[in-house]
């Protein structure tokens, strides 16, 4: 009698990447300044997670600039370090490269980076502006290294390995990834081992890897104010990870509540603790505060300094701006409709009292979308250049049905404008370009 057995996983080679890998414009078919008069700084891209686009909004105008055709569910997208070019990666491991100098936004090179995949970044140190780009896959367990001007592959690496246990993993995925801009380094999050690897991209032929422990399982995180720390949920073992990216080491692992869930997480100055990072959590109802400032306030740092009560668990993004006097979450998976569809928000002035009292605002309400099938949840807050809006997504979760987009204005704490067109499908993320470029969160 044969035996079954389970098909082997499929391969994506280098050799693979390469042969997807399509040069649509190459550089000097480019042009060689801005053909258009859009604000670029201030331009969104919003994920349009089930038609498998991006929609470009002008974020002075707050209409559609352009709908490009991506690769399905867009997961995030990233700006070059000159502000020209947008880098997108579906999870479906499709990543384009768009340049906005062109009259209409145009995919200029396109590649198939795995079968799928969740993160990209570009090069932010000095002398390395838009030179290369790297992705991270899902599966295969790998990140691929890319001329940063034409997605041309150039070189692969496997994340299989130990985890912090001790145990080989053969399929750890790779999850957030962002770009140091004191270092030629990006820092690589595996998901199933718990590494975070400092990946030094000066030498492509001699590529130079510091790998550190921390806790599984990694997933998003954002550096602190000052640049030097990087700060990443370990969401399965309720725990944030610290890195000292200038030491090369784990500065700290943070107890915090159940599965912590920060998006880049939040930057401010608290009115007790001085400089802080806040997490929302998918498994409790509270905000995490975490001090951050170890030469500055060292009996604060690296330790939850304050929790503070959301409106409901299952928040996915936390988010303020440096010029802004508000914290705000959401809770876009909340079984309760009504907690979906509204968000928290506080004063950051507040926060030194011993009982602070946040606002929640029912933004689901205030599209007025009408009656939908689908629960309508509110996700993503996004600040546009100035710092004086943030930007809601209400996702029907549905095609079919209407979704929209709720500019708040941040220091009313009003609804500004509803931004509905019937080519807004189930917006999710919104990427302002500046505040994307200078990793303003």
């Amino acid at each position: 009698m044969s035996r079954c057995r389970p098909k082997p996983r499929p391969k994506w080679s280098l050799a693979d990447i390469k042969g997807s890998w399509k040069l649509l414009i190459p550089v000097d078919k480019r042009p060689t300044r801005q053909m258009n008069k859009v604000n670029l700084a201030n331009v969104f891209a919003v994920t349009l997670r089930d038609s498998g686009e991006v929609a470009l909004i002008d974020g002075d105008k707050k209409t559609i600039w352009a709908i490009i055709k991506t690769g399905y569910a867009v997961h995030i997208s990233r700006m070059s370090t000159s502000g020209r070019y947008l880098h997108v990666i579906g999870r479906d491991g499709r990543y384009d490269l768009i340049d906005l100098w062109s009259e209409v936004p145009t995919t200029v090179a396109t590649l198939k980076a795995g079968f799928e995949a969740r993160s990209i970044e570009t090069t932010k140190f000095k002398g390395y502006e838009d030179k290369y780009a790297v992705v991270g896959s899902y599966w295969p367990p790998q990140y691929t290294i890319l001329d940063g001007l034409t997605l041309e592959p150039l070189k692969n690496v496997s994340t299989r390995g130990n985890t912090v246990d001790g145990n080989y993993h053969p399929e750890p995925r790779v999850a957030s990834i962002v770009a140091s801009e004191s270092k030629p380094e990006w820092v690589i999050n595996i998901k199933e081992t718990g590494m975070i690897r400092l990946v030094n991209y000066s030498d492509l032929a001699n590529l130079k890897e510091t790998t550190i422990n921390s806790a599984k399982f990694l997933h998003d995180g954002g550096w602190d104010s000052s640049k030097r720390y990087f700060l990443v949920a370990a969401n399965a073992s309720n725990k944030v990870a610290v890195v000292d990216t200038q030491e090369g080491k784990l500065a700290a692992l943070v107890d915090t509540a159940k599965i912590p869930h920060p998006g880049r997480g939040a930057n401010f100055k608290h009115p007790k603790f001085g400089p802080v990072w806040a997490t929302s959590h998918l498994g409790a109802d509270v905000i995490s505060i975490i001090g951050t400032d170890p030469a500055g306030n060292p009996q604060n740092a690296w330790k939850v300094v304050q929790e503070l009560r959301n409106h409901g668990a299952n928040s996915l993004f936390v988010k303020t701006h440096p010029k802004s006097e508000n914290l705000w979450a959401d809770a876009p998976l909340n079984p309760d409709p009504k907690l979906a569809g509204s968000v928290t928000v506080y004063r950051i002035a507040d926060l030194g009292n011993p009982d602070p009292k946040p606002e929640v605002l029912d933004l689901a309400a205030a599209a007025d979308l009408g009656k939908t099938k689908g629960v309508q949840r509110v996700v993503h807050g996004e600040y546009n250049e100035k710092g004086d809006e943030i930007w809601f997504s209400v996702w029907t979760g549905n095609k079919t049905e209407p979704s929209a987009i709720v500019v708040v204005d941040d220091k009313a704490r009003k609804v500004k404008t509803v931004i509905k067109d019937p080519r807004l499908v189930t917006p999710t993320g919104k990427f302002n370009v500046y505040n994307t470029m200078h990793d303003i969160y």
